[in-house]
């Protein structure tokens, strides 16, 4: 993985993400470069400084756009905002919870995201789902070439412990499924994104809650075939993905960028610092992501995240990939979930090595020769358009 800050995975991962997820590599450098020394202090002394420097980044194109609004130059506008929108959230994932400026910068980059996807006339339409006394917010990509009448096959993205809708909207999967003839809906289930942020929704173990109501709503959707919905979990979504198929049996497919098999060993490993971390102030990040009032309460729900006894109710093809540098998630996990498998009529297990590339977690280190990988296996599970 190119990392910026040699000595910090983190902050490092953050500069990936942002530079593989639609960010120009200039303007990530111009925010990166005052933030060296800061980061040699390691993953949470400095981030305020993060903060500011991500910010004003941001700022400034988002000025940028509205100069070009002013100028009638409504696409060049459009992908300045969804950039912005990018910078926002990324700044935003990087502070503590309590964080006073945190609200309303993730409430800011709701609001670029939503003027690059009008202003760029993006194929995207933001959709709410009917989820207890509120909604969940998803992303909806439509398949390409798709006539009038028509219905599509649809992969539904789940994101991971820190990942949003839009930030993986705006990765290689945003247009990768829809020019196969998938259609993409990406959601902020409970525990991510406008669900944790808006609605204190926290996280819960048992997937197949929320995973039901997703499906019962592309159900009713016009333009979705309902006996062709597949599934695809990035990060912790290897835990959330295989959970919701597993006890979802509408799901035709699943498969999983990042096997998550035991989210409950891995905290206890990073206990003793084995491994690395997704996000700086980790573990108040965790017990503000799972509701919970303190660290032991964390761990008690944490217990339950594994993936032992459900996977053999798993009766539809499944996708497990891993990279195998994976600093996050032990591949051993990767390992784990195929074999328990039992009853999948399709199995298939895929390492991404250095030949491929994609060998850090979920392959944020080169995404694309991995996310088309995944595609194309998406692809031909629900009889899409291989291209």
């Amino acid at each position: 993985m190119f990392q910026y800050f040699p000595t910090n995975y983190v902050w490092s991962l953050s500069a990936m993400i942002a530079i593989t997820h639609g960010g120009s590599i200039g303007e990530v450098e111009a925010m990166c470069a005052p933030l060296r020394d800061a980061a040699l202090a390691g993953d949470d002394p400095g981030t305020v400084a993060f903060f500011e420097a991500w910010k004003a980044g941001a700022d400034k194109l988002a000025m940028l756009a509205d100069e070009d609004l002013q100028r009638g130059h409504t696409l060049s506008a459009g992908e300045k905002f969804a950039r912005a929108g990018l910078y926002y959230i990324i700044a935003e994932r990087m502070q503590a919870h309590g964080f006073d400026a945190r609200l309303a910068l993730y409430t800011r980059s709701l609001e670029m995201f939503e003027l690059g996807r009008t202003r760029g006339r993006e194929n995207c339409a933001r959709v709410e789902i009917p989820y207890g006394d509120a909604c969940l917010a998803g992303l909806y990509v439509r398949a390409e070439g798709l006539a009038p009448g028509q219905r599509a096959p649809i992969v539904v993205v789940m994101n991971g412990l820190d990942s949003t809708k839009e930030m993986l909207q705006k990765s290689v999967m945003g247009t990768m499924f829809a020019r196969r003839g998938l259609s993409a809906l990406f959601v902020d289930q409970p525990g991510t994104g406008e669900a944790l942020r808006l609605h204190d929704m926290p996280a819960v173990p048992n997937t197949e809650v929320w995973a039901s109501k997703i499906v019962d709503w592309l159900e009713q959707h016009p333009e979705v075939d309902s006996k062709r919905i597949g599934a695809l979990g990035v990060s912790l979504g290897g835990y959330y993905c295989p959970r919701a198929v597993a006890f979802e049996s509408r799901f035709a497919c699943g498969a999983v960028w990042g096997a998550n098999h035991d989210w409950r060993a891995v905290q206890q490993a990073r206990l003793k610092r084995e491994g690395e971390n997704p996000v700086p102030h980790y573990w108040k990040h965790v017990q503000w992501v799972f509701g919970a009032k303190n660290i032991d309460d964390f761990f008690e729900k944490a217990s339950h995240m594994h993936l032992n006894g459900v996977l053999d109710r798993i009766h539809v093809p499944f996708l497990v990939t891993h990279g195998e540098n994976d600093r996050q998630i032990p591949l051993k996990y990767a390992q784990e979930t195929y074999e328990q498998l039992v009853n999948s009529p399709k199995k298939d297990l895929f390492i991404f090595s250095e030949r491929e590339g994609g060998v850090e977690h979920s392959s944020l280190d080169n995404p694309l020769n991995a996310g088309n990988m995944i595609a194309d296996w998406l692809t031909e599970q629900l009889d899409g358009t291989l291209v």
